[in-house]
């Protein structure tokens, strides 16, 4: 079945003529060029290149898609005619037929769509990878969004991810970085995301929570959901009404404050990171609106939260103490900070993983985002992380795509964004206000209920505590036993040993002198001297050596 999936993207490939992608100035590989050679069979299509692009990604299904939706924000790696075809595979996907999303949509809620609806768009208002929506209105009269799954797609998932899993296994086998880098565990949890995406209560779910985190800020609005219309294959949300996150035409036409929107953009990123620590991880320009009903006030609108990420206390700690030096350019510190968690090996040398850090990350600061390339960072951190050998950590896999995405939109809102010069102030009054006197108060309030829950149990514990030492105590002295009778038998064995060795030497000193003494080579007078002297040697010897 793999064999039969790889055969088809390379055919899907080569249809499409992807090789005219390939930069002309730079020579390929002898490999390289042998299996380009199999793409040459095919005719030159009539469409671009880059429309070429995004048609075979299309052709390939849903996690092609995605991929180009996280490459669609990367205007630094790409031109402006590979980005613009990308774009359109946040929301203008093929949609499916309208009779099948309203049979879905019946099934699912166990009746007519008239009797829910006074009025169903047929026309799907978007369509993406994984689903479709379709615009409508509730008989309480308020506009609504429906969004229907696929149908079939969680089959076609199943299938590439399951080749992904077997190209995981192959280059953890078969190449020695393979294991480093965790791709197996990377695959895995891509594949619990996208599986996550085809549960739309799931995102009906975390939708609402992102909700309640931002109900009384005015910079994020998170559409209300409507429950009693939801299920794991449809779900009913409320209708928004902004403009897109890279519609600069429009946003400019409208005098929005570019600037502010794209520092509030950084702002609500890190919130999400370290206050709530639960962040929208799908932020691409498809998802994100801006509503402009106060151009010199622009506020955020997110949609789609079925890729939502989280990250364990001692991660966020560590990455937000990593932020800090880095912010500060203490790239000894964040040398040590990774020794300490692990990432790099114990014998690391500091001093030469620090001087490498340096060199990679010193040309970032006090530049605009316009004036760095972010590709070209990452790929220096990689060579660091292959001479150091820093592993991968999959748990952090969803923070770095959203940075990548977050990088992507502040470029397009406001190219010259100093996105040091926006976080470095928030990520310091997080690390202040995380451990001022108030904030260890609050942990002390929220932990003293538990406290008294477990009180009733402390004198048991404690009892229990002394009789383990008490059972450790006598235990240690079994052990000391033991040991001592041990090294006694051992001595006696050894005394034992040596005394048979010297037995042995009398024995057979005896026998050589007696056949001395009988062929007549010493006479008996030396004999006696002789077995003499050996005795007092063994008496010296044994003495010497108990």
């Amino acid at each position: 079945m793999h064999l039969f999936r790889l055969i088809q993207i390379s055919i899907e490939l080569a249809r499409h003529r992807l090789d005219r992608l390939l930069p002309k100035e730079k020579p390929l590989p002898l490999w390289a060029n042998f299996i380009l050679l199999t793409f040459r069979f095919f005719p030159k299509p009539k469409d671009s290149p880059e429309v070429s692009l995004r048609l075979a990604l299309e052709k390939l299904g849903p996690i092609f898609i995605k991929l180009g939706q996280i490459l669609s924000t990367r205007r630094d790696l790409f031109s402006d005619e590979v980005i613009n075809e990308l774009e359109k595979l946040q929301d203008q996907v093929a949609p499916f037929s309208s009779e099948v999303a309203r049979k879905i949509i019946e099934s699912e809620i166990n009746c007519s769509i008239e009797t829910v609806f006074t009025n169903f768009n047929n026309t799907p208002l978007a369509s993406a990878s994984i689903a479709q929506i379709h615009e409508a209105k509730l008989m309480s009269d308020e506009d609504v969004v429906v969004k229907v799954v696929r149908p079939g797609i969680g089959t076609i998932i199943k299938r590439d991810v399951s080749l992904m899993l077997f190209l995981a296994n192959c280059i953890e086998l078969f190449w020695e970085e393979g294991k480093r880098l965790h791709a197996l565990d990377i695959v895995k949890d891509y594949e619990f995301t996208i599986s996550n995406e085809l549960n739309l209560q799931l995102e009906a779910a975390n939708t609402s929570t992102l909700r309640q985190n931002w109900i009384d800020s005015d910079d994020l609005y998170v559409p209300k959901i409507y429950w009693e219309h939801c299920t794991s294959r449809v779900m009913v949300i409320e209708r928004i009404y902004g403009i897109r996150s890279n519609n600069l035409t429009l946003l400019n036409e409208r005098g929005v404050d570019l600037k502010k929107l794209a520092h509030l953009g950084v702002n609500i990123f890190f919130t999400q990171v370290f206050d709530h620590n639960f962040f929208h991880a799908d932020m691409h320009p498809g998802n994100v609106f801006i509503d402009i009903s106060d151009p010199k006030n622009p506020s955020y609108i997110a949609l789609d939260c079925a890729i939502i990420g989280s990250l364990s206390k001692e991660d966020k700690d560590y990455l937000a103490q990593n932020l800090v030096a880095f912010f500060h350019q203490d790239y000894a510190e964040v040398a040590r900070l990774h020794v300490v968690s692990g990432w790099v090996p114990e014998n690391t040398n500091i001093m030469e993983f620090e001087a490498v850090i340096r060199s990679v990350c010193a040309p970032v600061f006090q530049k605009p985002i316009k004036d760095i390339s972010f590709g070209k960072l990452l790929t220096s951190l990689f060579k660091t992380a292959r001479e150091f050998k820093m592993e991968v950590q999959p748990q952090l896999i969803l923070l770095q795509k959203t940075l990548l995405n977050i990088e992507g939109m502040g470029r397009q809102i406001y190219p010259e964004l100093d996105l040091w010069e926006t976080a470095a102030p928030f990520m310091e009054n997080w690390m202040r206000s995380r451990y001022s006197g108030r904030a260890l108060l609050k942990a002390f309030k929220e932990n003293i209920p538990r406290w008294i829950n477990q009180l009733p149990q402390v004198p048991d514990l404690a009892l229990g505590a002394l009789t383990e030492i008490n059972l450790l105590g006598e235990k240690a002295n079994e052990q000391a036993r033991l040991l001592t009778e041990i090294k006694e038998y051992l001595d006696h064995e050894a005394k034992k040993a040596r005394y048979t060795r010297i037995g042995t030497l009398a024995l057979v000193t005896a026998i050589l002198l007696s056949f001395l003494l009988l062929s007549g080579y010493v006479t008996m007078t030396e004999a006696l001297v002789g077995t003499s002297l050996l005795s007092s040697f063994e008496v010296y010897w044994l003495y010497f050596q108990s």
